[in-house]
């Protein structure tokens, strides 16, 4: 088959490499030391079992430049295609795509947070797009590399309109080596990886602390507890059941986990942190490291707006959004917040500055101080 990654980070790169190496024809969209590297040595897939070189891979800098060539208005090039952009760059993707063929492949979208299904269904229709989650910790060590730091390879499939194609969705993962669970409801499916994504990230960029740093501190552990929490009220509200992903059993732990002394879920994800994202750091730390946009908005930010929509409260997930928009935008400054989870106390709400109960009726919104 011929496939097309829209976004060849690191998400992008891994899932184009096994293709490549299972004998499909792959061309990837990526920025241009990418595509250089590509085009001069091909792409480096490393795994625990060692390195393998996928020569099977052609990479180009745009949507547009992947289209070029005698192509019909009426037929696309590709059997597929796989958005892999990060969640602030799917309006662009959208447009790129839209620019460059009237009848683009089937979608299936690997990208983390909540929204890009809906946004992808609106520009091409429901019926062509597929949601996905994967699960393997990944990084890019250099420009043509892609590095998985576990070997734990497991995707979850559904569609986002009833006709959508999750069976070439999925045949196609499994021929890139990924064991594939198919699901009937796309919320239910990227709400539960929501769940996944969300413990020890923001505040891992937040307070320029390691996962195990977060879960280990009093403060900033309670923290993580009670924005899970949050995050379940609003699934609880929206009646968005969560999934088993990744062999998980989330249907059975997060109704009790609503309700537990958040002292007692720390302990449960302490273990979670510690077994799901090996030796690399959370997105959202590698991204405001390297002074690029975050993704925190598609992410806590979801639950904060849905919590609004539905008159919930969310302040934990509020703040840990705003602040780290602002760390991003630069409006307030990094060194200010290092290893300093009070600060993020602090900013709550005065009638939250215990950081107690998650949830309820809305009050006023959390104040963020810049410094």
């Amino acid at each position: 088959m011929r496939i097309l990654i829209i976004g060849a980070g690191a998400v992008g790169s891994f899932v184009g490499a096994r293709l490549g190496l299972a004998g499909h024809e792959v061309t990837l969209v990526g920025r241009p030391r990418l595509t250089e590297a590509v085009r001069g040595g091909g792409l480096t897939l490393i795994e625990p079992a060692g390195s393998r070189r996928s020569a099977n891979v052609a990479a180009v800098d745009s949507i547009a430049a992947a289209f070029t060539g005698p192509i019909s208005t009426s037929t696309s090039i590709y059997d597929f295609a796989l958005v892999t952009v990060k969640a602030y760059d799917t309006a662009g993707a959208i447009a790129e795509l839209a620019a460059a063929t009237r009848t683009p492949p089937p979608l299936l979208t690997l990208q983390n947070g909540i929204g890009n299904e809906e946004a992808l269904a609106e520009a091409f229709g429901a019926e062509r797009i597929v949601s996905g989650a994967i699960d393997t910790p990944i990084s890019v060590p250099a420009p043509g590399q892609v590095q998985a730091h576990r070997a734990r390879f497991r995707a979850g499939l559904a569609p986002v309109g009833k006709a959508a194609p999750v069976a070439g969705a999925a045949s196609l993962l499994r021929d890139a080596g990924f064991a594939v669970a198919t699901f009937a409801d796309h919320r239910r499916l990227k709400w539960s990886k929501l769940l996944m994504n969300l413990p020890a990230n923001a505040q891992c960029a937040i307070l320029d602390w390691t996962p195990a740093q977060v879960m280990a501190d009093p403060l900033a552990s309670r923290l993580e507890a009670l924005a899970w929490q949050e995050a379940l009220s609003v699934m609880a509200a929206l009646r968005v059941r969560p999934v088993t992903l990744a062999g998980y059993p989330l249907p059975l732990f997060a109704p009790l986990a609503r309700w537990l002394p958040p002292s007692w879920l720390v302990r449960i994800l302490r273990a979670f942190v510690s077994g799901g994202r090996g030796t690399k750091m959370p997105s959202f730390h590698v991204a405001l490291a390297g002074g690029k946009p975050s993704e925190v908005n598609w992410l806590n930010g979801a639950i904060a707006r849905h919590a609004d929509l539905l008159k919930l409260r969310a302040p934990v997930n509020r703040v840990l959004t705003d602040t780290l928009i602002a760390l991003t935008e630069e409006r307030s400054r990094w060194e200010a917040w290092r290893g300093k989870p009070a600060m993020l106390a602090a900013a709550l709400d005065p009638s939250q500055s215990g950081v107690v109960s998650c949830c309820g009726r809305a009050r006023s919104r959390p104040r963020i101080r810049h410094e």
